[in-house]
């Protein structure tokens, strides 16, 4: 992972075997960010995608393996326990155009990934909602 800063922004690239969700929360603990949104692009050869059910207030994932596509990644960053908490979700492409998504659980780059990361002024936190059992963003 490398990355700079334009402006009020930063510019991050992932490298081959880099996981998505470990270098971004790395990158947020390096800069002191508590806060911010991000979206993204690249190509992954491990996915590990979720989709919550609210009625059983579990997860259910898939893994995917091979060559990835990513059309899109978008997430936030706030604070939980006092560290950086992901919610990340995620859409993505293989040859011949079968596309998944969800919340993203892993993701291990193939080639690379470009992320563009907004800080904000400001910090939130996170608390677990007792009527769905997430994580929902608790403005402290």
């Amino acid at each position: 992972m490398d990355y700079r800063k334009f402006d009020d922004k930063y510019l991050i690239r992932l490298d081959p075997d880099d996981e998505i969700l470990a270098s971004v929360t790395a990158f947020a603990k390096k800069e002191n960010i508590e806060t911010g949104t991000f979206t993204g692009l690249g190509a992954c050869k491990v996915l590990e995608l979720g989709v919550y059910d609210v009625a059983e207030k579990v997860f259910h994932g898939e893994t995917y393996t091979g060559a990835w596509e990513v059309n899109t990644m978008f997430g936030t960053v706030t604070q939980m326990n006092g560290e950086p908490h992901l919610h990340v979700h995620l859409s993505a492409s293989t040859l011949g155009g079968k596309t998944v998504g969800g919340h993203l659980k892993k993701g291990v780059i193939s080639g690379t990934a470009e992320i563009m990361f907004t800080p904000l002024a400001g910090k939130a936190g996170r608390a677990v909602n007792p009527l769905t059992g997430l994580n929902d963003i608790d403005f402290e």
